[in-house]
């Protein structure tokens, strides 16, 4: 068993031992695999691992989406799906004519008041388009379905009318029977006149009252006028003892909250256009015989909730026995849905099985989709099964100690590293350390290894604005990355052997610095263009890679 699978991986490819060649050290997950049968059929194991490694390159290897795409072809009649399918990437064209069509069948009937309401939330289609489209791979999660616009907005515009009313009343709870008061102000001296004068005192009070006779949502007063009509606004201006009317002040003071608080349509008319527009695009969709790319995956899901789900999950199974999903924790939780229906994940099996293998600190991909909480899920499904890599291969030592200090020291805090940890210790995402098994080269500068890990704090007496910040430690950074390479160009920067020990040593097998050696992690583009202008200011050329950087409205392609 020890020439069947080598200590590198079980996909490594058997071999003999040369002639003199010393065994490498035993494996002690495949001693305790081996333990665990009788020796008489040791040789049946080797030679079935054997054949498991050879046919390693046998295996279907394919994206989640390409899967679901091959099992709804493949088992056409248990997933109620058509055995000739097209595969429309792009599915926008199609989602915007469905969207218009919604918009003439209930915007379109609507009076002018209700229309009024709803362009303040989209101005054309174009506009409802943008969030619906969010929404249709999960319109299924939004609840029952909602009553048509016109029902939706009648129905908000009488709740709205009811709590205006109240809010608007003259006597208790109201408060315009605290209002009086106000048009004989104590002495003027006793507040600071410049704050609370006549004109203001007759403009705010106009504006309540012309808010109270009319139908309006709000009354029209300003930032500073909401600000000084409450407790702390009058206390911040009176000069002796209290002011009048604490309760005016108090109740004004709550007035924004409620009125920000009255209902509002906007969630149910977006709830009934998702729920329409998925239907129809369904529908249209299979006129076609195509499928957009979250379609293969709603579809999928929603056959294995279907009346042929066990049959058709035990199909799947008999065919894939063995499933690994590696970087696991961009998945979404209709991707676990899935495969969680096929294999049971939390239900163990000698027939089957499933690996899932991820790393929550790397889980990068929450505007595709992917859930943080689905990985929590699988974590708890699978709880006493998870097999830890202990070991960094790719990083230096010093780095993977610098990450190591750094989220062991949070998570000692209440939350744990990654704010996940209960009041009752219970922590479902806790930090690991790892080893290092190191890198060859060792970055030095002068001859000495640099810090792996170094933060720049930027201190200031006054608060600076996000874009004043990002300039400044962009000129910081772009400065040393600048002195860095200087020094590489001088011999004196660059990657040592991790071998060597004297510095004469160093110096004679340094590879000096470059700019290919270097890259910055920005959160976005607008970090990506201070940097790059800084970088620039110095001299330095500087490509910028993004997932959503336009290639073709760069100067090159129109030149």
């Amino acid at each position: 068993m020890l020439n069947v699978a080598p200590t590198d991986g079980f996909t490594a490819p058997p071999r003999r031992l040369t002639a003199g060649e010393a065994p490498v050290a035993l494996d002690p997950l495949l001693l305790e695999l081996r333990d665990q049968y009788d020796p008489a059929t040791w040789p049946a194991c080797s030679r079935r691992l054997a054949l498991a490694a050879e046919w390693m390159d046998e295996a279907a290897v394919s994206t989640i989406h390409s899967w679901c795409y091959r099992m709804l072809r493949e088992h056409a009649f248990d997933s109620g799906s058509l055995f000739s399918l097209n595969l429309e990437n792009d599915q926008r064209e199609l989602e915007q004519e469905v969207v218009r069509d919604y918009w003439r069948s209930f915007y379109y009937p609507l009076d002018s008041d209700a229309l009024d309401i709803v362009t303040r939330y989209w101005k054309s289609p174009d506009d409802l388009h943008a969030p619906l489209q969010r929404l249709l791979p999960e319109s299924e999660a939004l609840g029952d379905e909602k009553p048509e616009p016109n029902e939706t907005l009648a129905a908000t515009q009488a709740e709205r009318a009811a709590q205006l009313s109240e809010l608007k009343a003259p006597g208790p709870p109201g408060w315009m029977n605290w209002c009086p008061p106000w048009k004989t102000p104590p002495k003027k001296k006793a507040f600071k006149g410049q704050s609370f004068n006549a004109k203001s005192r007759a403009n705010w009070l106009g504006a309540l009252r012309e808010w109270c006779d009319t139908e309006a949502d709000r009354p029209a007063l300003t930032d500073a006028a909401w600000k000084r009509m409450t407790p702390d606004g009058m206390a911040e201006i009176w000069k002796e003892g209290t002011p009048p009317c604490p309760q005016a002040w108090e109740a004004l003071a709550q007035l924004p909250k409620a009125l920000d608080a009255l209902p509002e349509p906007r969630n149910d008319l977006l709830i009934h256009a998702v729920q329409w527009c998925r239907a129809r695009l369904e529908r249209e969709q299979e006129r076609r015989a195509e499928m957009g790319p979250n379609d293969l995956l709603t579809h999928l899901d929603r056959a294995l909730k279907g009346p042929n789900r066990d049959a058709l999950a035990a199909q799947i199974q008999r065919q894939f026995p063995v499933a690994l999903i590696d970087e696991f924790q961009d998945t979404d939780p209709i991707q676990y849905r899935i495969f969680n229906a096929v294999y049971d994940v939390a239900t163990p099996r000698r027939d089957s099985a499933i690996l899932l293998i991820g790393d929550p600190k790397q889980a990068i991909y929450a505007f595709r989709g992917a859930d943080i909480f689905t990985y929590l899920q699988a974590r708890h499904d699978t709880d006493g099964r998870h097999v830890t890599l202990g070991t960094n291969f790719r990083s230096s030592r010093a780095m993977v100690a610098a990450v190591n200090h750094c989220f062991s020291y949070a998570d000692k805090h209440d939350a744990g590293a990654f704010l996940f940890r209960a009041d009752g210790g219970d922590n479902p995402l806790p930090f690991n350390p790892v080893n290092a098994k190191g890198t060859k080269d060792t970055l030095v500068l002068n001859g000495k290894p640099l810090a792996a890990m170094t933060l720049w704090p930027l201190e200031s007496e006054e608060q600076l604005s996000k874009t004043t910040y990002q300039t400044e430690m962009a000129e910081r950074c772009a400065s040393h990355m600048a002195e860095l390479l200087e020094a590489g160009r001088k011999q004196q920067a660059g990657f040592a052997k991790a071998a060597d020990n004297s510095v004469d040593n160093r110096e004679q097998s340094l590879t000096p610095l470059a700019p290919s050696d270097m890259a910055v992690l920005v959160n976005g583009l607008q970090e990506a263009r201070a940097i790059r202008l800084a970088l620039a200011s110095r001299g330095i050329k500087s490509v910028y890679l993004s997932d959503h950087d336009k290639v073709f409205s760069s100067p090159l392609p129109r030149s």
